[in-house]
């Protein structure tokens, strides 16, 4: 049978990628496949939904069909097939529980879930009871059984009609998580964006450890890859010893330790250089730790491939990237330096620093991608910055706001919240403050046209990043910046909490190095007047934590992201007991005073 393909920009790559390019690998299991069969296999899979949903052309656009797949082909394999039939994709995290999964599915009104093998008892428990309406549920190896095999792929319509798209679901941090509507036409932005940033070729092997329920992992480590041509290399979940493992195999010489590239299933494939690694700072952190007790042959064989020459781009992004692990990356791979981007789940990637080194400012997230607008807003004015300094020489903070192709459309079924997040002339309000900072020999083109003046620099969440102290705004991160710099901690999280006496102080949660828990008087553990006394030459008196709590671990999410709304009562308690320690407030102000450690 003939089966007919919606046309978009991944669609249309895809049908001229050099056909015996190989398009996805299964790291572990070594199977590989091609470009040349994609499509074939997307059209299958789109007659089996139709089928098996009893939809048609016309009817099925639109759609929301979800789906709980492990990373590797049959993923890729299932979003392509959403989006050509002009419907949308909602990808699932299999690691939730199954009474957020039936939120999900609730909100989303769901027409099917199609789930792997791997998958199938998961989908099965989250169907059985809570569904408003229970969808069509079917597996992604026998979906609709029975149906005609295609023989013909033929492209229908053209790209910018596409009716479908993905939605992504927030992370729910302040209130339900919402349905971030994606239209097709707008992955599509995003990912040419990236591509004329950081130049994917079909030469790149990217190797994916990341989950797929994120804006990170399925546009910059998969969609903009498909678009270029480039092999996909997918390894999930992250494992330390199997990464180093990958990216040692092309250049082992001596297998003495025991190891050899067969270890990882090995195909011809995965004798490949990693050319594009692509991950949050949690990750780069894990492989720094580990790197030093890597079996000598494995150690040798990861310091030549993380070298620019074979990794030509190595990526940090979702969080802030803390200047210690920059460096020590750095000097392991011999200058090869992280770029840092800044993206959210509304608008895909919106600032990046460049590929060339001039443009990878420490701290830094760079400058507007192609096609992306972004301004600064005066969070209590309103008024749009266009100085970068104020009449008192101090750089002035804003909003960034973004507008441009690559933009959602909106919040699923949800008018008002969309409304609320844009502003009347449609730019869309980010809700993260930052600063731009001209900085000596970057910003000159050297990275493109687009890559040009003074840099951004994230301060953080205006909701739980800036703290106002005392008529100041306080950036956290900048003081976890600060925080993390120091040799005794190894993981920090800075919040606000209430006070009597300057409207909000700032405080920290620690986690300590191995040397901080001997590295205090007499050998005892790290604590709050040594950190107070470490931070004095670098920061300001006003923002010196004044109250720290130190602490075995700090919870992070798949994306090395701390829910600090959640951090702040678990840690420090109710906003009661919170009130009843700032009643104290005047007798650590004099002690901080006498420190040299307060106002």
């Amino acid at each position: 049978m003939v089966a007919a393909l919606q046309r978009s920009a991944f669609i249309d790559a895809i049908s001229k990628h050099d056909p015996n390019s190989t398009a996805v690998v299964h790291s572990l299991s070594g199977r590989s496949f091609k470009y040349g069969s994609l499509l074939q296999d997307v059209a299958s899979a789109k007659e089996r939904l139709l089928q098996t949903t009893g939809k048609d052309e016309s009817s099925i656009v639109g759609e929301r069909i979800a789906f709980l797949v492990e990373n590797g082909y049959d993923y890729v394999v299932t979003l392509l097939s959403c989006l050509a039939s002009n419907a949308i994709a909602v990808p699932l995290a299999p690691s939730f529980p199954p009474h957020e999964l039936r939120y999900i599915l609730n909100h989303s009104e769901a027409l099917a879930l199609l789930s792997s093998s791997k998958f199938s008892q998961l989908a099965q428990e989250v169907v059985a009871d809570g569904l408003d309406k229970a969808p069509v549920t079917a597996s992604v190896e026998k979906l609709g059984q029975g149906a005609e095999s295609v023989e013909e792929v033929k492209l229908s319509g053209e790209a910018d009609t596409a009716e479908g798209g993905m939605m992504l679901y927030t992370s729910g941090t302040t209130a339900r998580p919402k349905g971030v509507l994606l239209p097709t036409q707008v992955l599509g932005a995003q990912a040419r964006s990236l591509l004329q940033a950081w130049e994917y070729t079909p030469k790149d092997h990217l190797l994916h450890v990341l989950p797929l329920h994120h804006i990170h992992g399925t546009v910059n480590a998969m969609l903009t890859p498909l678009l270029a041509g480039s092999t996909i290399e997918f390894m999930f979940p992250f494992n330390v010893d199997n990464v180093w493992k990958r990216f040692a195999a092309p250049f082992i010489t001596d297998s003495s330790d025991g190891y050899s590239p067969e270890d990882l299933g090995n195909t011809q494939e995965n004798k490949k250089p990693i050319t594009f690694f692509t991950v949050v700072p949690t990750v780069w952190a894990r492989m720094l730790q580990t790197h030093p007790a890597l079996p000598p042959d494995i150690l040798h064989a990861s310091k030549e491939a993380i070298k620019r020459e074979h990794l030509r781009l190595n990526i940090s992004g979702s969080a802030a990237l803390p200047t210690p692990t920059k460096q020590a990356w750095s000097e392991i791979s011999f200058g090869n330096t992280l770029l840092e981007r800044f993206g959210m789940t509304e608008v895909g990637m919106a600032l990046s620093c460049g590929l060339a080194d001039e443009d990878r400012i420490d701290g830094s997230v760079g400058w507007p991608l192609p096609t992306v607008e972004a301004r600064l807003v005066d969070t209590d004015t309103h008024e749009v910055i266009h100085e970068d300094f104020g009449p008192d020489g101090k750089e002035r903070p804003g909003e960034i706001q973004l507008r441009g192709p690559t933009i959602f459309k909106e919040y699923w079924r949800n008018p008002e919240a969309t409304k609320k997040e844009f502003t009347s002339d449609g730019w869309f309000k980010t809700g993260d403050i930052a600063v731009r900072r001209p900085v000596p020999g970057s910003g000159q083109g050297k990275s493109g046209s687009w890559a040009r003046g003074p840099a951004f620099f994230i301060h953080g969440r205006q909701s739980a990043d800036i703290i106002k102290t005392g008529g100041e705004k306080v950036s956290a991160l900048e003081i976890e910046r600060e925080l993390l710099s120091l040799p005794e901690i190894r993981e920090c999280a800075v919040v606000a909490l209430p006070s009597e006496a300057w409207g909000q102080k700032v405080a920290a949660v620690v986690v300590l190095s191995a040397r901080g828990k001997t590295a205090g008087k007499g050998g005892r553990e790290w604590g709050a007047m040594d950190l107070r006394r470490a931070l004095r030459e670098r920061l300001v008196a006003y923002k010196i934590p004044q109250t720290v709590r130190v602490v075995e671990s700090i919870e992070r999410n798949a994306m090395g992201k701390v829910n600090k709304k959640e951090l702040v009562p678990r840690v420090f308690g109710d906003g009661e007991k919170i009130r009843r320690r700032s009643e104290v407030e005047g007798v650590e102000r004099e002690r901080l005073r006498k420190e040299g450690g307060g106002r």
